[in-house]
């Protein structure tokens, strides 16, 4: 299933909820989503199809003696945690995720086709800033993709 893309701007309440923003609600089959510490300190959400797609690969692929795909499994894997909506809409993020992403009151939620991305609202746009030169050299390399 596809998720819509999108930047939505919402807040974090003092329970550590975020009210999910409507669109997105909507294209979920489902009342809950698995999230877990992604890279660049936000917070990747699936839903739990796509979830268990994302893991098996990572899990059949990764060796167990391999130190770098220890990490990769510890660091994605293992935080990851089922989270339901409430009556109202809203995400309850386990507290030692908003920890790993810095999460408080403004938030930013990105839809990215085939997952979410939540960040810090000030990160967010710290990283924008300073991947801007990243950003332009990354777009040259996909200068065999035609309209």
């Amino acid at each position: 299933m596809d998720l819509p893309t999108g930047e939505y701007r919402n807040t974090l309440d003092e329970k550590g909820r975020i009210l999910f923003p409507v669109r997105l609600r909507a294209e979920l089959q489902e009342n809950t989503l698995i999230v877990t510490q992604g890279v660049d300190q936000c917070l990747w959400l699936f839903t739990p199809n796509e979830w268990k797609n994302f893991s098996g690969k990572l899990i059949q692929t990764a060796s167990l003696f391999n130190a770098q795909n220890r990490l990769v499994l510890r660091r994605l894997i293992a935080p990851a945690q089922e989270v339901e909506f409430d009556k109202a809409g809203r995400l309850s993020i386990p507290q030692s995720l908003r920890e790993y992403a810095h999460l408080s009151k403004d938030c930013v939620v990105l839809g990215i086709n085939k997952y979410l991305e939540l960040w810090n609202y000030e990160l967010y746009h710290t990283y924008l800033e300073e991947s801007e030169i990243s950003f332009k050299t990354a777009t040259e390399q996909l200068s065999n993709i035609c309209f």
